[in-house]
């Protein structure tokens, strides 16, 4: 009911917010004699505020189109290489009119970005993709909005996410294939790559696991709190509803995209009125440079999407209540996820020093867990000064993030052969599934 009621609402404030963005082109417009009202500067930006405010977010475009590389302009298509229900796999391919500018593009390293799908599009990763394009080949995980997929696609839950991330592995070539995961994708990322290394299947040439929940136990945030503050049925119960008429996943079980954003607001909501006040004084002085900045930044920020009902459970029950993984008690179909198991792939981890979102310690138990990779291909890097956004974008991601990151993949650019045997995976067939409270 609450999905309905959001909608309802929506709809009957689309006139007036619409009505407002024409107001605020009418005052600022010199050829209309509304700006020469009295006040029409303030009146412009109340109506600009009013409308950004009340507005859809859609998902916004990755717009990455070229990039300058050592002088030369190379323009850059935006391919799907793959297309499942709930998600695309996006090919950010470089081109050249010379030969020898392709082999070398062809000859640099391939990097699998896998996004989270925790609220935000993965455009959310435009700064990591554009700057890890410089010197590598960029695919990255694009999730759909559960909203838009209808309920024939079946469920998508936790398990499933695993089972995509490994299909997306084979399909690049495990062998050649640099995997960085952000946040939320840590945790189902490990397990992929854990349950490759058990079957005796070739495994990346190195992960990159950057502030994610792998030990939610270490540092607890508000994130964390809220999680284990509550059973499983509260969030059954409270946060999980039905999409209505008329989108395409009208009957879909999610957790919408309007709930996360109040959430996400909610974690600091002075910080974000401060930010909407900045915005209106800065229209009102005519400080556009400003107003942009803050329009760029709230176009992503509030373009969220639903999450399947079934991931969503799934992860606070076995990431953030009953904390499997690193408990060594996680079974993905009947497959006991072993990181000890993984020998061949390097492994760094990165955390951000002030990342009120993945505390401290919680990706770095990655390095605990992983005993099976020797010492000298696993690396630990704390961000000094850096939140939770700050590891992957903006400039501490350009300048002290990503060449660290770069330099890893360089380090680790030849195959690694492990001193063991892998070892053969163990199908526990008497593993008891998830359960959780029945639909209502």
């Amino acid at each position: 009911m609450l999905y309905q009621l959001h909608e309802l609402t929506r709809n009957l404030l689309a006139p007036w917010v619409h009505q407002a963005q024409a107001n605020a082109a009418f005052f600022n417009n010199p050829g209309h004699w509304w700006s020469s009202m009295p006040g029409a500067d303030r009146l412009a930006a109340m109506n600009e505020l009013f409308h950004r405010i009340g507005k859809d977010y859609e998902k916004p475009e990755w717009g990455i189109h070229e990039l300058e590389l050592e002088g030369e302009i190379v323009p850059i298509a935006q391919l799907t290489e793959i297309e499942k229900p709930f998600c695309k796999l996006l090919r950010f391919k470089r081109h050249s009119n010379e030969a020898s500018k392709v082999e070398e593009l062809l000859a640099q390293p391939i990097v699998l970005v896998v996004a989270p799908l925790s609220g935000h599009h993965a455009t959310l990763l435009r700064d990591t993709v554009r700057t890890l394009l410089r010197d590598h080949r960029v695919y990255v995980t694009d999730w759909i909005d559960a909203r838009m997929v209808p309920v024939e696609q079946g469920e998508f839950g936790l398990e499933d996410y695993v089972e995509y991330v490994q299909e997306f592995i084979r399909h690049l070539g495990a062998e050649n294939v640099h995997v960085i995961s952000v946040c939320q994708p840590t945790v189902p990322v490990l397990a992929a790559v854990s349950l490759m290394a058990s079957r005796g299947e070739t495994t990346p040439r190195s992960l990159v696991m950057m502030g994610g929940p792998i030990d939610a136990r270490c540092s607890p945030t508000a994130v964390n709190n809220l999680a284990t503050r509550n059973p499983l049925s509260w969030f059954e119960n409270n946060v999980i509803h039905t999409v209505p008429a008329p989108f395409p996943g009208q009957g879909r079980r999610v957790y919408p995209g309007f709930l996360q954003h109040a959430g996400f607001v909610s974690m600091n909501p002075s910080r974000h009125l401060m930010s909407h006040w900045d915005f209106y004084t800065d229209l009102v002085k005519g400080d556009l440079s400003d107003a942009d900045a803050h329009r760029r930044f709230y176009d992503e920020y509030n373009a969220v999407l639903d999450m399947p009902a079934q991931f969503y459970l799934d992860t606070i029950e076995v990431v953030f209540q009953q904390f499997l993984l690193p408990r060594g008690e996680w079974y993905v179909r009947g497959e006991h996820v072993d990181p000890s198991a993984i020998r061949t792939t390097a492994l760094l981890s990165i955390e951000g020093e002030l990342d009120d979102i993945a505390g401290l310690g919680q990706t770095e138990a990655a390095q605990a867990l992983c005993t099976g990779i020797p010492a000298s291909r696993r690396s630990h890097f704390i961000v000094e000064g850096a939140g939770h956004y700050g590891i992957f974008s903006g400039r501490r991601w350009r300048e002290v993030v990503y060449p660290t990151v770069r330099d890893f993949f360089a380090r680790h650019a030849q195959p690694h052969t492990a001193g063991k045997p892998r070892k053969k995976a163990v199908i526990n067939s008497n593993v008891t599934p998830l359960r959780r409270p029945a639909q209502r």
